[in-house]
């Protein structure tokens, strides 16, 4: 079962560091306003599902805070995945939902994390809108570049 804590708890791990990027101290706070990102999202439910939801008063886990002030730090990741993984050992309930919401997660945000938008251009062409940019797919056109 450990190793099985450390593949999900690095696979929740990108989602959890991209929202405590994105939402800062309020990440655990129960704000109504909706993620303008899917990744954020889901990051941000996942680390309230962890942690709980949290008032201003409640305080964050110190895991979240200093990762708060240097998302990108591997060193502060690697301590909120230590804390997730310690927490999550003690409690299987807990790994079986994070389990399912992350399956959840990565149909709606796509394989590598990255919200996947299909939209029809026009005819028989496609566009893909993808994290890193857009490609455009006319399977009746010939390869010209």
């Amino acid at each position: 079962m450990s190793g099985d804590l450390v593949t999900l708890v690095n696979e929740l791990s990108p989602y959890a560091v991209t929202a405590i990027g994105a939402y800062g101290a309020a990440v655990l706070s129960k704000a109504q306003e909706e993620a303008v990102d899917v990744t954020v999202g889901w990051g941000r439910k996942i680390l309230q599902k962890i942690f709980g939801v949290n008032t201003a008063e409640d305080g964050l886990p110190s895991s979240v805070a200093e990762l708060i002030d240097a998302p990108e730090d591997a060193d502060l990741q690697a301590a909120l995945r230590v804390e997730i993984r310690r927490m999550l050992a003690k409690n299987a309930t807990l790994a079986a939902e994070l389990a399912q919401m992350l399956e959840h997660a990565r149909r709606e945000c796509g394989a590598n994390g990255q919200g996947v938008v299909t939209a029809l251009a026009f005819d028989n062409a496609r566009q893909y809108n993808l994290g890193q940019g857009t490609m455009n797919i006319s399977p009746d056109a010939p390869y010209d570049r």
